[in-house]
């Protein structure tokens, strides 16, 4: 497409622009998937250590909504390899990029949880510090600018109509 000499967009099909977009969301989701997993790994090795019996009681529920926020990102980030593999070959992949696009919000989202709450028992444990509650509110507002605020700010501030 042109507009007076100059291109405005992709010259592309729905399928080719689906296959693009699912191209880009994949790669996306393989740097996410990395660290919900890695991380979820560690997390599933504290409970076998010496110092978990000697967490406290609000620590240990701490932990266990790590843990479940942990598998629950794990699983929505997951979720759009297992989508396209059900709906490959179906004709669907436009809506397949759309529903794979949600689960992948859904699962930075419970990210994002998960990371807060593995820091806030990290620092509880560590310091016994009071003012750790803040220091996580700090990094969660961080997370917030860096993961949403800025690219919704871009889109707003760069979007063509």
């Amino acid at each position: 497409m042109t507009q007076a000499g100059r291109r405005t967009g992709r010259d592309e099909s729905d399928e080719e622009r689906a296959d693009r977009m699912w191209s880009e969301l994949i790669q996306e989701v393989r740097v996410a998937q990395t660290g919900v997993q890695i991380l979820f790994g560690f997390l599933l090795t504290v409970v076998f250590s010496a110092e978990y019996d000697h967490l406290t009681h609000a620590d240990r529920v701490i932990y266990t909504v790590t843990v479940v926020l942990g598998a629950c990102s794990t699983g929505a980030l997951i979720g759009p390899v297992s989508l396209h593999r059900m709906v490959s070959g179906r004709r669907v992949k436009p809506r397949a990029v759309d529903w794979a696009s949600r689960l992948t919000f859904v699962g930075l989202f419970l990210l994002l949880a998960t990371m807060a709450a593995s820091l806030l028992l990290i620092l509880r444990v560590a310091t016994k510090d009071p003012t750790v509650a803040w220091l996580v509110a700090a990094v969660v507002a961080w997370y917030v600018l860096c993961w949403y605020l800025v690219p919704l700010w871009v889109r707003r501030r760069h979007t063509t109509r």
